[in-house]
């Protein structure tokens, strides 16, 4: 007996991303985005750290200048 199967794709078949079961990283925050969420607070609290003295140092170089 031969069974017939139709090719079209179910409804919302393409749609999905393909999953791999039992994946290891599954449900994992990628380690990219943990780089860049690091390093975003890193450089943020070095600005709060060292703002004024950064700011000093500008202000002291653009009197040097302007004299």
């Amino acid at each position: 007996m031969v069974t017939w199967r139709s090719t079209e794709p179910q409804q919302g078949q393409w749609n999905r991303p393909a999953r791999r079961p039992g994946h290891p990283e599954r449900g994992d925050v990628p380690g990219w985005v943990m780089i860049t969420l690091m390093s975003a607070v890193l450089v943020a609290a070095l600005l709060a750290l060292a703002g004024p003295a950064l700011e000093g140092l500008f202000n002291q170089a653009m009197d040097k200048v302007g004299q």
